[in-house]
């Protein structure tokens, strides 16, 4: 199954973020789930990250919640909000 991970930083988190990204990206190429795509949610200036998006496929839910319990980015307390989601993929034009 895949799920959609869709995170909100709190606001003006810009430098915490940037300062654990490289402990998120090492977190990612080690996770116990597939990260079918991943990336930064961006500010409407489209240059300013304010968040992020995951597409997981993983067996459970409860995979997907403790994958992200454990993201640096979420040990460090950088996100306001998270929401996950089942996603069924219809379309994938990669």
């Amino acid at each position: 199954m895949h799920y959609v991970i869709h995170c909100l930083d709190h606001d003006g988190a810009v430098e915490k973020r940037l300062a654990n990204y490289e402990d998120h990206k090492s977190y990612l190429g080690s996770a116990p789930v597939k990260t079918v795509i991943s990336g930064p949610l961006m500010a409407d200036d489209e240059e300013t990250m304010i968040g992020s998006c995951f597409v997981i496929e993983a067996d459970t839910l409860a995979e997907v919640e403790a994958f992200n319990a454990a993201d640096p980015f979420a040990k460090v307390g950088l996100w306001k909000t998270v929401s996950i989601r089942p996603f069924s993929k219809r379309v994938d034009n990669r």
